[in-house]
């Protein structure tokens, strides 16, 4: 099992979707049930797309207790007030100047869009414990690129 991290809010929508897919196997199990009831199983086009369907939710429905039962929620997780960590935000700057604000936070919740970075990302990784004015090289894909710690935000 994985560690996963997670914000309060995170686990919440995760596990109010585990019961929102557990309320549709119930559905899809009906549904089974009935076109079974229609005869020949073999050309019976509604009772082969309510067991592909079936096994998806399952499938997902597995993936998400399996998450949740490994979850580590990150505001828990106690870590000295100045260095960067999984639910800080941080500032840096970038050699040409820019500045840019990202959230650490776990793999399900990262919305680079939103300022919101996995920890295992490649920025993330170079980050990782380091403090304010530190300068770092982190390893992009594009290549290396150096930045500077301007700030470290409180915790989630």
């Amino acid at each position: 099992m994985t560690e996963t991290f997670l914000t309060r809010a995170g686990y919440e929508k995760l596990r109010h979707e585990v019961e929102e897919l557990k309320q549709r196997k119930i559905q899809l199990s009906k549904d089974i049930a009935e076109a079974r009831e229609k005869g020949d199983l073999s050309e019976n086009a509604e009772y082969h797309s309510a067991k592909d369907k079936l096994g998806e939710v399952m499938g997902r429905i597995s993936l998400l207790q399996d998450k949740l039962q490994g979850a580590k929620l990150i505001e828990e997780i106690k870590t000295p007030q100045d260095i960067v960590a999984i639910g800080r935000s941080v500032t840096i700057k970038d050699d040409e100047g820019d500045e840019s604000t990202y959230t650490l936070v776990g793999t399900d919740e990262s919305d680079p869009d939103a300022g919101r970075i996995s920890v295992y990302s490649p920025l993330a990784q170079g980050l990782l414990h380091k403090k304010v004015g530190e300068k770092v090289t982190v390893e992009m894909p594009a290549g290396a690129r150096q930045f500077l710690i301007v700030k470290i935000g409180s915790p989630v």
